[in-house]
C-alpha cells in the first residue's frame, strides 16, 4: 500500500524513511508548504495526494488542528486510511473523524498521539475490546520527565534544565503545552477515550511543572522522595476521571526509575492485573515507528468505537494527601498532619483532600500573588 505523508519535520521525515523499508508498505508523495518542494516526491496540493489512486493512506504527522482537521477530513472522506501522531486533532475532533471512518470503511488510527513509541493505546484498545480497564495513566511526557530527572540527579534550577531541554529539542522554543502539563492532559483524554468510550472534554485538573524550584527538590530529596509528573484517569460513575499534576514516591516505586526522557505508560486490568510500558516517550524514530506499527495494522483495529462520546471529567472521588510549599500567611489555609517554617517559607504535608480542592486553592491562592509548590504523595 502507498502512504503519502502529511508534514515533513522531525516525525514526518522518520517516517518516510521508514516507509522505505517497511514491507507491505510504500512511501507514497509528502505533502509539504508552498515552495518547499524541492524533491520530485514533495506536493504542496491535498487535491494532488487524493488524485493519485494508488494512494491509500496518509500518515498525519504536522501537528495542530488546522489545517490538519481539514486535510486528514479530506483524506478519509475519500475513502483512504488515516493514521496521525496528532494528539491535539485527535482531542479535539476525533469522534468525527472516527465516525467519518467507519461510514467510509477505512481506519481512523493513532497510537503515536501518546507515548512515542511505546505501544500503550495500541495495547489498551486491545485490552478494552475483553477486559475492564480499573485505572490507567502513567509518566506520559519526556519533556518534563527530563527536566524534573535532570533537576533531582544533577541539582540544576528549573531555568537551566528548560534550556538543555530545548537544546535537545525534547522541548519547544515556547515550552507552555509540556511545563504546564497540557501535553499529558490530552493523553490521558485519549486513553479514557480508547478504554471507556468517554471522552473528557473539560471539568479537569491540571497542574505542571513551573512552580518547582532548586529549593522544593533539595527538601524532598532528603526525605527520600523523587517528583515525576502523572496522569491519572478512571471512570467515575457515568464519567471519567482525568488530571495530571505532579508525585512524589518514595524510592521503592517504579516511576522513580523512569529516567531522562523516557516514558512510563500503565492500565489495570480486572483481569490482566497492572500492565507496565516503559520506553523513548518522543523523537523522530520512536514516533515514526509507532505511525508505521498503525499502518501495519490497518483494517484490524479500532480505536474509538462508534459508542464514544463526550464527558464532562469527574475528579470529586480522588483523594490524596499533598506535599505543599507555600508562604507562611497561605500556610493557614491548609490542614497540615506535619509541617516547618523556615524564613517564612512552609513545607508540609496536609491531611488527605480532594483533588478539584487542592488545585482550586492553589488557583485561589496564586490570582491574589501567593506562591506555591504542591504535589501529590505517591
Amino acid at each position: 500500500m502507498k502512504v503519502a505523508v502529511l508534514g515533513f519535520g522531525t516525525v514526518g521525515v522518520g517516517v518516510y524513511e521508514m516507509l522505505k523499508n517497511a514491507p507491505g508498505l510504500e512511501a507514497g508523495p509528502v505533502l509539504v508548504r508552498p515552495g518547499k518542494e524541492d524533491a520530485d516526491f514533495k506536493v504542496s496540493s491535498m487535491e494532488a495526494i487524493l488524485a493519485d489512486p494508488s494512494v491509500g493512506a496518509v500518515a498525519e504527522v504536522m501537528g495542530g488542528i488546522e489545517p490538519a482537521n481539514t486535510y486528514v477530513s479530506m483524506a478519509l472522506g475519500a475513502g483512504r486510511h488515516v493514521v496521525t501522531s496528532n494528539k491535539a486533532l485527535v482531542a479535539a475532533h476525533g469522534i468525527e473523524l472516527a465516525k467519518l471512518a467507519r461510514e467510509k470503511g477505512v481506519s481512523f488510527l493513532f497510537s503515536a498521539a501518546c507515548g512515542g513509541g511505546v505501544p500503550f493505546l495500541h495495547n489498551l484498545a486491545i485490552a478494552a475490546q475483553s477486559d475492564r480497564i480499573l485505572a490507567l495513566g502513567g509518566i506520559l511526557n519526556g519533556t518534563t520527565n527530563f527536566m524534573l530527572d535532570a533537576m533531582q540527579s544533577e541539582g540544576k534550577d528549573y531555568g537551566d534544565v528548560l534550556r538543555q531541554a530545548q537544546a535537545l529539542g525534547y522541548a519547544e522554543a515556547d515550552p507552555t503545552a509540556d511545563v504546564s502539563g497540557l501535553d499529558a492532559l490530552r493523553k490521558i483524554m485519549l486513553a479514557c477515550a480508547v478504554a471507556y468510550d468517554k471522552l473528557p472534554v473539560d471539568g479537569f485538573c491540571l497542574e505542571g511543572i513551573e512552580s518547582i524550584t532548586a529549593g522544593d527538590v533539595a527538601h524532598f530529596q532528603s526525605r527520600g522522595l523523587t517528583c515525576r509528573l502523572v496522569t491519572s484517569g478512571g471512570e467515575a460513575g457515568e464519567s471519567v476521571c482525568a488530571y495530571v499534576e505532579p508525585v512524589l514516591f518514595r524510592a521503592s516505586a517504579p516511576e522513580c526509575s523512569v529516567l531522562k526522557n523516557f516514558n512510563m505508560a500503565k492500565y489495570l486490568g480486572e483481569n490482566a492485573g497492572s500492565i507496565v510500558l516503559m520506553g523513548q516517550g518522543a523523537g523522530r524514530f520512536p514516533t515514526a515507528s509507532a505511525v508505521v506499527r498503525d499502518l501495519c495494522g490497518l483494517g484490524t483495529l479500532e480505536m474509538l468505537r462508534p459508542a464514544c462520546r463526550k464527558v464532562t471529567a469527574d475528579n470529586s472521588a480522588c483523594v490524596h494527601a499533598y506535599y505543599v510549599r507555600t508562604d507562611a500567611a497561605n500556610a493557614a489555609r491548609f490542614s497540615f498532619t506535619e509541617s516547618a517554617c523556615a524564613d517564612s517559607v512552609v513545607r508540609g504535608v496536609t491531611e488527605p483532600m480532594s483533588v478539584p480542592a487542592m488545585h482550586a486553592l492553589a488557583e485561589e491562592i496564586r490570582k491574589e500573588g501567593g506562591a506555591l509548590f504542591f504535589a501529590a504523595m505517591g
